[in-house]
């Protein structure tokens, strides 16, 4: 008997939801654009927040944090240790403390406005990507903005000197700016233990010891002359600095 109830229950609930028509005004939000424009912007959206990971990569200082740290680590000739997981942690943190300007300006001149129905979503889009177009310029070197300047096609490539750089040129020559600045500072960091190693195994070629792997002294001496010169002070403080 209770079963039955139930059931009769059940059923009186989607009769009455049936009888409800779900248009699809309610589904999208009131505004100028329509339906279908409303549906084209979300899935751009959705494809943006896809591919967030490397917009952060692209348009950040963390390839430079993440490449500096990986010298590090094949420096000390530590395999995994630190582990992927701390190394990519701390140079996304870094990347949020060095970026902070840049984010807190995209987010009260762009973000907000357009989250309060203040701009439209053109006009946020152009607010967004100002700070971090300026960021971009000032660690992008001259030669690399005129190498992708002087290879775009003819539509995006900018004739005057006072014009804003597209994106589509900015950005790719961000990225190798970036990466020869990371090699650099890979290159200072590795040069100190690529030392220690070479006396090592010149000491123990003298004394005659052929059949002990060099490493396995340069290892404990490479990370005991780390921890004692302060290296992750030393070394952070140097990749913030470098931005500055």
């Amino acid at each position: 008997m209770k079963l039955a109830t139930t059931l009769i229950f059940l059923l009186a609930g989607v009769a009455a939801a049936g009888a409800q028509s779900l248009g699809l005004d309610g589904l999208l939000p009131s505004g100028g654009a329509s339906a279908s424009g409303r549906i084209v912007q979300i899935v751009a959206m959705l494809t943006i927040l896809s591919v967030a990971p490397g917009l952060l990569m692209m348009v950040t200082s963390f390839s430079r944090f993440v490449i500096a740290l990986s010298f590090l680590r094949s420096g000390l000739g530590l395999q995994s240790t630190p582990a992927n997981l701390i190394l990519i942690s701390l140079a996304l943190f870094m990347t949020f403390f060095v970026m902070a300007p840049t984010f807190d300006k995209a987010w009260q001149n762009g973000v907000q406005p357009l989250v309060e129905n203040k701009i439209s979503e053109g006009e946020a889009y152009t607010k967004i990507t100002e700070p971090f177009r300026d960021f971009m310029l000032t660690q992008t070197r001259p030669a690399d903005l005129r190498l992708f300047a002087d290879i775009a096609p003819q539509s995006i490539r900018p004739t005057d000197p006072t014009q804003s750089v597209d994106l589509r040129i900015l950005i790719p020559s961000f990225m190798i700016s970036e990466l020869r600045r990371a090699f650099e500072i890979g290159f200072l960091i590795a040069l100190p233990f690529l030392v220690i190693d070479m006396i090592v195994a010149t000491v123990v070629m003298s004394m005659g010891m052929m059949m002990l792997p060099p490493t396995v002294i340069s290892l404990p001496l490479k990370v005991i002359f780390f921890v004692l010169i302060d290296g992750w002070n030393l070394l952070i403080g140097g990749l913030v600095r470098s931005f500055s």
